[in-house]
């Protein structure tokens, strides 16, 4: 039997999810319980602690498969990337809405009206999933949330034609450690990002993703030549070709989304003791491939 990733395994010597009975050993399994998030997004922590590192994020509409509460904190796994650990229970809610848009743009606010001259409730980030009530000229309820602009949202089965486009919309979005939103990311949280937008899910961390993506397109990492669309790994980190000679990349050498000549970004890192490992050629739409 392959062994387990433990980032995506819900599973403790005391406690797992039922579906992982005959697979790992535990002394209890449960049936997780799902909860809604209704913040614009909530921390995935290693501790359930306001402290604890982040090692991803729940956006606004996800759910999140509760395991365990302790003290307000609940262990368990995103349903949208398998994520496990510790969220702080006050940014979901019991009631699980259905969703039927997706925010399309980096970010939008929710009004408390449908006036754009209205206090704003919260601000929602690319890929936050809603369910939609009434319309009024522009703008559509967003149920529990307020009102958004209906052209910054679109149909759940609607998807980007340039994956690219998409990861270019973060330039300047500071660098957060496991951030995947328009107001923090990381490396990983921008490919993740601007692939799901375009149709694609792929997992949360680099080698997840370098697997998955050497899996499904080609490998050119013996082609000397680079083209829009080549997602670059290193260990530990990774980059999207925007053209034949630059790599957008959220990074902590400039501590935001940054536009690099490749040959310098690549020396840089290599200097490191850290060369590139591999470079796959991803389809800008890769929904329709």
């Amino acid at each position: 039997m392959p062994e387990l990733d433990p980032r995506l395994t819900p599973a403790r010597p005391d406690l797992a999810a039922e579906h992982l009975r005959g697979q790992v050993e535990a002394e209890r399994f449960v049936e997780p319980v799902d909860w809604q998030c209704h913040i614009p997004a909530s921390p995935i922590r290693r501790s359930p602690s306001p402290t604890g590192a982040m090692d991803d994020q729940v956006l606004c509409g996800e759910v999140f498969a509760v395991l365990e509460e302790v003290d307000g904190w609940a262990w368990g796994f995103s349903r949208a990337d398998g994520y496990v650990g510790w969220v702080d229970l006050s940014g979901f809610t019991h009631v699980v809405l259905p969703v039927k848009r997706r925010i399309s743009v980096l970010r939008t606010y929710a009004f408390s009206e449908p006036d754009f001259k209205k206090a704003p409730e919260c601000l929602l980030s690319l890929n936050a999933v809603i369910d939609t009530g009434r319309r009024e000229g522009r703008f559509l309820e967003a149920k529990g949330l307020g009102w958004v602009v209906e052209e910054h949202t679109c149909a759940l089965d609607e998807h980007a034609t340039d994956f690219v486009a998409v990861a270019e919309a973060f330039l300047g979005s500071p660098y957060l450690w496991g951030g995947k939103e328009s107001l923090g990311l990381d490396c990983s949280g921008l490919v993740q990002m601007a692939l799901r937008a375009a149709g694609l899910d792929v997992p949360r961390d680099t080698d997840q993703q370098e697997a998955v993506l050497k899996a499904a397109f080609p490998d050119v990492t013996t082609d000397p030549e680079r083209q829009r669309g080549d997602v670059v790994f290193w260990p530990g980190h990774v980059g999207i070709m925007t053209d034949s000679e630059h790599l957008l990349h959220a990074n902590a050498n400039s501590m935001d989304t940054t536009l690099e000549v490749f040959a310098e970004a690549e020396a840089r890192i290599q200097a490191a003791e850290n060369p590139v490992r591999t470079i796959v050629r991803v389809p800008l739409s890769p929904a329709s491939g």
